[in-house]
């Protein structure tokens, strides 16, 4: 388990290409990554460089990534740091991708509504019947039952 996990925040820079595959739908974006330091000098706050990213989401997390971002939303991608070097047309190229394992919309930079994805039910697929939920309500008194016998008080009136 020798894997750099990065915890990434930034703008999503590429709107996201969603894709079938046969091992299940994958999806990817380039997230930018700016640093920002506070200039003395200037007493403001100034963009350092720019890092980016290609974020591979898999799985459900593809499908929720397709449906839920678009390009220059603040998000926060969590996952496997993998740095790919290349010769590409007698060039010598690297890349950093992420593999994520969590992507979400930064709450500190906006607000985000989510919605709940709506699973498929695996156990009417799979042809295993389903039990009735259990009635957890405590049952009504019978009108025929008379009631404990109680005592009346007044009520006091200021």
């Amino acid at each position: 388990m020798n894997e750099t996990m990065v915890c990434a925040v930034g703008n999503v820079a590429t709107q996201p290409v969603y894709r079938e595959l046969s091992a299940g739908p994958s999806a990817r974006f380039r997230l930018a990554v700016t640093s920002r330091y506070w200039d003395r000098e200037k007493s403001t706050w100034t963009d350092g460089h720019t890092n980016f990213f290609t974020v591979w989401a898999n799985r459900q997390l593809a499908t929720n990534v397709a449906a839920s971002l678009n390009v220059g939303e603040a998000v926060i991608v969590q996952g496997r740091l993998k740095v790919r070097a290349e010769a590409r047309e007698g060039q010598n190229r690297t890349s950093a991708d992420i593999d994520a394992v969590a992507i979400g919309h930064d709450l500190a930079r906006g607000t985000s509504l989510f919605r709940r994805a709506a699973r498929p039910d695996t156990a009417a697929a799979a042809g295993v019947p389903t039990q009735p939920e259990p009635d957890w309500e405590t049952p009504a008194a019978h009108p025929a039952e008379p009631e404990s016998p109680r005592r009346r008080e007044p009520a006091a009136v200021t």
